[in-house]
């Protein structure tokens, strides 16, 4: 699938590991990267529902439309669908929403 942002801050967090590294840590930015390469090997985000890639889920309430996978607890990588007939997510942020 292909990637948008919805900030270029996160965008360099998420393509860049020195970036993702300063801001959270050496661990936090392998999971990060390793999320993102995920994401962009995955043909569609049901095909990582199915599979639990990373944990991946469906948000339900004010985060209704939006996915999660699982980062180093308890942060996630929170993105949504563009609803156009190629596969493309936007990647929202990086949070802990419990």
């Amino acid at each position: 699938m292909q990637i948008e942002y919805k900030s270029r801050g996160l965008k360099k967090v998420c393509t860049n590991a020195s970036e993702a590294e300063k801001k959270y840590g050496k661990k936090m930015a392998a999971k990060i990267h390793q999320r993102i390469d995920e994401i962009t090997a995955a043909d569609s985000v049901e095909q990582l529902i199915q599979y639990r890639v990373g944990g991946c889920h469906i948000l339900k309430g004010d985060r209704k439309n939006q996915y999660a996978m699982d980062l180093i607890q308890p942060y996630r990588l929170v993105f949504e669908t563009n609803g156009s007939a190629i596969q493309i997510v936007r990647v929202i942020e990086i949070i802990n929403y419990h």
